[in-house]
């Protein structure tokens, strides 16, 4: 996963995904940001949703497995000049913070790369003080394993780190074993250019004609998921919310 977080990190720094208003703008929209608030961005990549928490909130921390994507990070801040930005490298899955350390953790793009996803949200809640908020956004896939499993073999085919998407319901749920309430639920249609997001993974390129061939052969309801039109791909991007119990 390293490996591919690493060829990865200028593409993902430059890619439109990233920053457009559904999956960026729809995300902050949806966290109770405070100013005098202290948060953590998990799994942060290029830093992209740290900085803009860091915009809002009295400091802003992210954390990544890949050092090459802390570094890019860390010079892209240090570049804006946000001095309430920092970022360290670490395990979504074992965080290197005390109990209660933020008022808020969030994790974006994340989930479908990690085989227990739900460990992840179990860190964050533990990180995020009583009463505090914990987020996750990702891309969904359908209920039906059979869409389901089609969806999953066209993104690894393109990224061989994607483990699975969520369906809807499951991603919702993810908060429910870790003493956290949900709060919202949002549904965000996107869209992105095929031929950037092909080539952005590291199986992309190799794989064009199978890529090609199962996405024009959907099963029913598959393009729900992973709907491909005129050189466009169109996702659904799930918003999680949830509360932690208070003391």
């Amino acid at each position: 996963m390293t490996a591919e977080f690493t060829h990865q990190v200028d593409a993902f720094a430059r890619a439109g995904v990233y920053q457009i208003a559904a999956t960026l703008g729809g995300l902050v929209a949806a966290l109770p940001l405070r100013a005098e608030d202290r948060w953590l961005d998990v799994a942060c990549g290029p830093g992209i949703v740290t900085r803009a928490l860091g915009a809002r909130v009295r400091e802003a921390v992210g954390v990544d497995l890949t050092p090459a994507m802390v570094g890019r990070a860390a010079a892209d801040a240090a570049r804006a000049g946000m001095a309430n930005v920092r970022f360290q490298t670490g395990d979504a899955a074992a965080l290197p913070w005390p109990d209660g350390a933020f008022d808020g953790a969030v994790t974006r793009f994340s989930l479908h790369h990690i085989p227990a996803p739900g460990r992840v949200v179990r860190e964050m809640a533990r990180v995020v003080r009583p009463g505090g908020h914990v987020a996750a956004a990702d891309h969904l896939t359908a209920a039906d394993p059979a869409v389901a499993g089609w969806h999953h073999d066209i993104e690894r085919l393109r990224d061989p780190s994607h483990w699975l998407s969520l369906p809807a319901e499951v991603f919702f749920g993810l908060g429910s074993g870790s003493g956290l309430r949900l709060v919202t639920r949002t549904v965000i249609p996107f869209d992105l250019d095929f031929e950037e997001w092909l080539g952005r993974g590291s199986g992309g390129p190799a794989n064009r004609a199978w890529i090609e061939s199962l996405a024009a052969a959907p099963p029913p309801g598959g393009a729900e998921v992973f709907g491909v039109s005129d050189g466009r791909i169109r996702l659904s991007l799930g918003i999680a919310l949830w509360q932690k119990a208070p003391d």
